[in-house]
């Protein structure tokens, strides 16, 4: 009688696998010690090792400087998603050093192109640049006055809107203006020097808890209860008035990343975005472009973090939408939807990110995301919501 042996599969699929790690490892061992591959700075062999990032991925873009540094972001796909013909009317919210301008009044000398900034050395040498560019003119205010500005001008609306969000490079390469902790100066961080508190005042005058939640919401630092405990600790020793002294706080209580991210980069772009609002500035942005824009009309925004890129997802997805339902209704009511209530076009449904070209050459390009969309010839909703207010307090 033949008695057969019967193995489970979990034990033969070990077996196999065993034999099979074994031939990888023996094989592999050859390689590297018989073909003496390339070192890396580790001293570990290159096989094992995964791509190495480059110092643009090690290094916050605050602190890169490169030939390129002063170049606009997506500029081509900033001119293709404006689509701009001879005749039409641009507002540039965020002019910066003319960039835009340039690439944009180059390609169509024909444009009326409506600067603004409230950075006064910018808006200096827009008026500079003007002389060079026919069809540029460049006005100081921030971009959420631009409805003001465009219809003093006497223009009821424009043709392109284009935001390019965030802190300009020569703000950061300037000590004097408090941006970038690479470089010791004054801790100011106002992008317009003329109106406001700067940084200074804030770190030394803010409660802790108040710091702690504005590190945290803005700057999205874990530990900011620590970070806002030590500027509270040092500055009762003495008034923090550089950013040197801030950045050597900060480093004190949070440690390096893996990716080589500085430890106060967090904390500076928490900071900034609250003295300059620019969460606030740019929801009322959004909001007069809409009024602004003509129908066929095109919004072109490039931002550089997720929460500005998160704003302005949701303001475009509304406004792209139907108006919310008001709620449940009876098998025989209707509810009246009004189709004609959106107020933009989705242009790209997912953002367009910067070319690897771009991101080689301008490594602040990297983290960079565009949204457009057009203009319909629907009413502006917060028009629309102004006329309603108006109408109940005159009915009251």
């Amino acid at each position: 009688m033949k008695t057969t042996l019967t193995f489970p599969k979990s034990l033969v699929f070990s077996i196999y696998s065993d034999h099979i790690l074994r031939y990888i490892r023996r094989n592999y061992a050859l390689r590297i010690f018989c073909s003496e591959p390339k070192k890396l700075h580790n001293d570990r062999p290159a096989v094992f090792k995964r791509r190495p990032p480059t110092a643009m991925f090690a290094v916050p873009p605050e602190l890169i400087d490169t030939p390129h540094a002063h170049d606009p972001v997506m500029l081509r796909e900033v001119i293709a998603a404006a689509d701009i013909s001879a005749g039409e009317s641009v507002v540039d919210g965020t002019f910066g050093r003319g960039g835009y301008a340039r690439g944009i009044l180059t390609a169509e000398p024909g444009c009326r192109y409506i600067g603004l900034d409230r950075d006064p050395v910018a808006v200096e040498y827009g008026t500079s640049l003007s002389e060079q560019l026919p069809g540029l003119e460049v006005h100081h205010a921030a971009f959420s006055e631009m409805e003001a500005i465009v219809r003093g001008l006497g223009l009821n609306s424009v043709d392109v809107v284009i935001l390019d969000l965030g802190v300009s490079s020569p703000q950061i390469d300037q000590a004097e203006r408090g941006f970038s902790f690479g470089k010791d100066g004054p801790l100011d961080m106002r992008m317009d020097t003329s109106r406001g508190a700067s940084a200074a005042e804030v770190v030394n005058t803010m409660g802790e808890e108040d710091l702690a939640n504005v590190i945290y919401k803005y700057g999205e630092e874990r530990r900011s209860r620590a970070v806002a405990h030590a500027i509270v600790e040092a500055r009762a020793e003495a008034p923090i008035e550089t950013t040197g002294r801030l950045a050597e706080i900060i480093r004190s209580v949070v440690w390096r990343a893996k990716d080589g991210i500085d430890p106060a980069t967090r904390t500076f772009q928490g900071l900034r975005i609250h003295v300059n609002d620019e969460l606030g500035e740019l929801e009322r942005g959004l909001d007069a472009a809409e009024s602004l824009l003509k129908p066929g009309g095109r919004l072109v925004v490039v931002t550089f973090h997720s929460l500005e890129d998160r704003i302005v997802k949701s303001f475009l997805k509304a406004r792209a939408s139907k108006p919310a339902s008001k709620g449940r209704l009876m098998p025989w009511e209707e509810e009246e939807v009004d189709d004609t209530a959106r107020t933009f076009a989705l242009v790209n449904k997912k953002p367009l990110e910067a070319q690897r070209d771009e991101c080689r050459a301008n490594p602040r390009a990297r983290s960079a995301k565009l949204r457009a969309a057009q203009r319909t010839d629907a009413v502006a909703r917060g028009a629309a919501t102004d006329t309603e207010s108006k109408q109940s307090g005159a009915d009251t």
